[in-house]
């Protein structure tokens, strides 16, 4: 004992922290260590680890997150299973074995898939209708250069593994609707998806481009919607999330962007926000010509641990607050007053842009609202998710779009 006190005595002082720093337990640095990145995204963790995934489809129903929620009711001993087996298509009178025939002649639950690989050009848009879920896994689906697809007034849709591009403008026209109903629809623009009035809708794992509008729209009072996994790219205006700027119904829109891959060549609105609140988390932007995220009327945006790679050489600025437009009078696009430009700093102040734990690469930056608190989704909890490290996102993004899936293996 007495050699052990002498020689305690003339060790050093960083000696000594080495030593003690020897007994301490394990446990009680783990909790100051730094996570390990994520690598693979909740959704993905939930339905690609399932070799068996093609007699388990209806389990996709329970790996949505954000504001869609769970999509449990679309599950269940009463869904009816449609195979897609014909690849042509009439509006008015689809025939067995088609894809507008399985959305507009069954009823009830409706889980849609495909036979083989097939290219699909819609005569009209197509209609689809509540509690169906059109899930292209185990086929390359392509929607092009014809109508492509509106949800309008529903519930309860999942749209997973399709590819949208070259959707084109329609002429007014009848068309067979969810129920048999035949139905009068108006000229449309060339939307990949249009989603109008409708609620709890799931857009998945899709790929989407050069299509002649947008590619999705979120519209006219549209609630809890989960756009991820996609992937965005060759195109202008890439998403619309809130009608137009005198739809106020629009203010109680809820919709969540994640996981998706905006890139290479989109333009702007990745989204473009009206009124209402979007989560735009977990994204990667692959660049943008204009702007990656803007909005008008109010809108609040919480842009979280997102990704952005500003262009090299073109506009470094992440966002658009889109200034007040007097359009009552038919004065055109451009603050036409004094008023007019004390109304457009007025709403600026309403405005709530905030960018929270984003990761900015080549120059990219994003001005946050000032003397704004960010708003909280305020996720239930079969709607939250653990948000992962921006700096992940390049590994977590990878598989953006629609899946190749073969049967007997994870897809």
């Amino acid at each position: 004992m007495v050699f052990f006190r002498d020689s305690w005595r003339s060790i050093s002082i960083p000696v000594i922290v080495i030593i003690l720093l020897a007994f301490v337990a394990p446990s009680s640095f783990a909790k100051a260590s730094v996570r390990p990145l994520m690598q693979v995204n909740p959704i993905d963790l939930c339905l690609r680890g399932n070799p068996n995934w093609s007699n388990q489809r209806q389990q996709l129903a329970m790996c949505s997150v954000g504001f869609a929620g769970k999509m449990k009711n679309n599950i269940g001993n009463e869904v009816s299973f449609y195979v897609v087996t014909d690849p042509s298509d009439d509006a008015v009178d689809p025939k067995p074995g088609t894809l507008r025939y399985g959305v507009t002649r069954l009823s009830g639950k409706i889980w849609i898939t495909f036979k083989r690989d097939m290219n699909i050009k819609l005569e009209k848009p197509l209609l689809v209708g509540s509690f169906t879920t059109i899930d292209g896994r185990g086929a390359s689906i392509h929607i092009a250069r014809g109508g492509c697809f509106m949800l309008d007034r529903v519930t309860n849709v999942i749209i997973h593994g399709l590819r949208f591009h070259h959707c084109r403008p329609q002429t007014a026209g009848d068309v067979m609707g969810p129920g048999s109903k035949l139905m009068r629809l108006g000229a449309t623009d060339g939307d990949a998806i249009r989603i109008v009035a409708s609620t709890k809708v799931w857009i998945d794992h899709n790929t989407l481009y050069k299509c002649e509008d947008g590619l999705i729209d979120v519209t006219l009072g549209s609630t809890n919607i989960t756009i991820s996994n996609n992937w965005f790219r060759d195109h202008d205006k890439v998403m619309l999330l809130g009608h137009a700027d005198d739809f106020y119904d629009d203010k109680n829109m809820k919709v969540t962007v994640v996981f998706n891959h905006f890139g290479p060549n989109c333009n702007q609105r990745m989204p473009r926000v009206r009124w209402g609140y979007a989560h735009v988390v977990n994204n990667l932007y692959q660049g943008w010509e204009h702007y990656a995220i803007g909005g008008s009327m109010n809108p609040s945006i919480k842009s979280e641990a997102n990704l952005f790679v500003a262009p090299t050489g073109g506009k470094k600025e992440v966002d658009y607050h889109e200034p007040y437009f007097n359009c009552s009078a038919n004065r055109g696009w451009k603050i036409t007053s004094r008023l007019d430009y004390i109304v457009d700093e007025m709403e600026k102040k309403s405005w709530n842009f905030q960018s929270v734990r984003d990761y900015f690469e080549n120059g990219a930056l994003f001005r946050s609202s000032e003397g704004q608190a960010v708003i909280k989704p305020g996720y239930t909890k079969e709607q939250e998710f653990e948000v992962a490290d921006a700096r992940a996102l390049r590994s977590l993004t990878r598989s953006a779009g629609a899946l190749r899936c073969h049967e007997g293996v994870n897809c």
